[in-house]
């Protein structure tokens, strides 16, 4: 057997043999490192936060879009506002202060 042939089977034997330790070592190692598993763990419950946030930002939009909706087809809605949170009333309406009872 000449030396090209014995350094040739030993490459198809050890080099695959190698390679294979390597992963097996190097693998669990990253994967345990602290970018490994637990960063994932700790994005995917961040994400998950995200995605209930962006639900309930969504539902809340949606009750605003139809509050928008009834003030621009209720106009009682719009008196009912303007009575309460600025404090308007009608032209023909007469308006009594009472001082605090002491």
């Amino acid at each position: 057997m000449t030396v090209a042939r014995k350094v040739s089977r030993f490459t198809e034997r050890a080099l695959p043999i190698g390679i294979l330790t390597v992963a097996a070592v190097s693998v669990p190692i990253l994967m345990l490192r602290p970018e490994g598993v637990t960063r994932m763990h700790a994005l995917q419950r961040e994400l998950d936060d995200v995605h209930s946030q962006n639900a309930e930002l969504a539902r809340d939009v949606g009750a605003l879009r139809a509050e928008v909706q009834g003030l621009r087809d209720d106009p009682k809605a719009v008196e009912k506002i303007a009575r309460e949170e600025l404090g308007l009333v009608r032209k023909s309406e007469i308006v009594f202060q009472f001082g605090k009872p002491r």
